[in-house]
């Protein structure tokens, strides 16, 4: 059994105050907060893969992991906003042979896929939802997705600030 950790990326800048492409939309002083807990948070020592969506707010919301574990992030266009749920459960679960990974998505992406989990009769503990920086842990047995369970933001001592 392998553990795939899908985390909505954490708290970024506000979409409609950036002039810049979205793409390239980093991480709200918040947002970087999240991203600390989170590596404490998903660091259970078992980790063998980084994998993000090419936008800067999902990468930031990795990069503490990977200097903690000294493990690249792997970029994918799968996990992308706007990308589809079943694309993105199919590349982790490609990507989960190696052992247990984390993909940072967007809340389309994630939602997506639960439905996707839902419908193939995936049972989900907690509420389907994705909130920035939550994150889902899905056991993956033999290719096959098995339970699914949701994962609060971690706290900091911010959290809502910017």
């Amino acid at each position: 059994m392998t553990t795939v950790y899908l985390v909505r990326h954490a708290k970024a800048l506000d979409r409609h105050a950036w002039v810049e492409p979205d793409e390239l939309r980093p991480l709200s002083k918040a947002g970087l907060r999240q991203a600390e807990a989170l590596a404490t948070h998903l660091d259970d020592g078992t980790l063998s893969r980084l994998v993000s969506s090419p936008h800067a707010r999902c990468t930031q919301t990795l990069e503490p992991l990977s200097a903690r574990l000294g493990a690249p992030i792997e970029v994918a266009d799968e996990l992308a906003e706007g990308a589809s749920g079943r694309g993105a459960l199919e590349l982790v679960r490609s990507l989960a042979v190696d052992g247990p990974l984390v993909a940072c998505s967007h809340g389309d992406v994630l939602l997506d896929a639960l439905a996707e989990l839902r419908a193939a009769g995936v049972t989900l503990g907690g509420p389907l939802e994705c909130k920035k920086g939550s994150t889902w842990a899905l056991e993956l047995d033999a290719g096959s997705f098995g339970r699914g369970r949701y994962l609060k933001p971690p706290a900091t001592d911010k959290a809502e600030a910017s």
